[in-house]
């Protein structure tokens, strides 16, 4: 392994900030304009799961009225997202909270909105996660929870710098990607009592939209 190749293991948190503000950059605000267009959903009560550095809730926030909670489980995240809140000038439309998905400090029927990228694959338990976001989740409200880089385009750009550091990327997001996790997901999901849900598998990503 050279001194460029890593692990994605090795990924910091301080590097996925880095790489979400240069390589992965263009595709949040494309996931943001999706996640509106197909949701309806521009003001009220929205949290953002395995939020990071607070990438998707950023652009949200800067094309919705939504009141925006960016939960992560890792303490430097958090710390991170809010930094990177302030620089945007977001304080006052998006609030970090340190949390788990599998048990998150909110009251029943909270938000209006539930969305995330790339955290639901690392979920150690998708039934229990699944429970706690529809507990929280408001009558009517929605979900857009899953992984993608938004269009074909994207995906192609973001995995050809991402394989010159990681040789393994793309056999990663091809197996997060694929069948097998849809199939997951949908078993996940029916363990869970939740019937009402879409699955969108197409060139934006993989995505579950759950109304309840």
């Amino acid at each position: 392994m050279t001194d460029k190749t890593r692990n994605l293991d090795e990924i910091t948190p301080k590097y996925f900030d880095d790489i979400t503000k240069t390589i992965f950059a263009p595709l949040h605000p494309v996931v943001a304009r999706q996640i509106v267009e197909r949701c309806k959903i521009k003001k009220g009560i929205c949290i953002d799961v395995g939020s990071g550095p607070a990438p998707l809730a950023i652009a949200l926030a800067k094309i919705t009225d939504l009141k925006i909670h960016a939960l992560d489980i890792s303490e430097e995240m958090c710390r991170l997202a809010e930094k990177n809140v302030e620089t945007e000038g977001l304080s006052k439309k998006i609030t970090t909270v340190t949390s788990d998905v599998h048990d998150m400090p909110f009251l029943d029927n909270f938000a209006d909105l539930i969305v995330s990228r790339g955290s639901v694959f690392f979920w150690e338990d998708k039934v229990g996660a699944f429970k706690e976001i529809y507990r929280v989740l408001k009558p009517n409200g929605r979900t857009y929870i899953g992984g993608g880089f938004g269009t074909a385009e994207l995906k192609e750009k973001v995995t050809r710098e991402m394989e010159k550091t990681f040789p393994e990327w793309k056999k990663g997001v091809k197996e997060r990607l694929g069948k097998n996790t849809i199939e997951a997901f949908k078993d996940a999901l029916n363990d869970a009592k939740i019937s009402n849900y879409d699955v969108i598998n197409d060139d934006s990503g993989l995505w579950i939209l759950i109304k309840k």
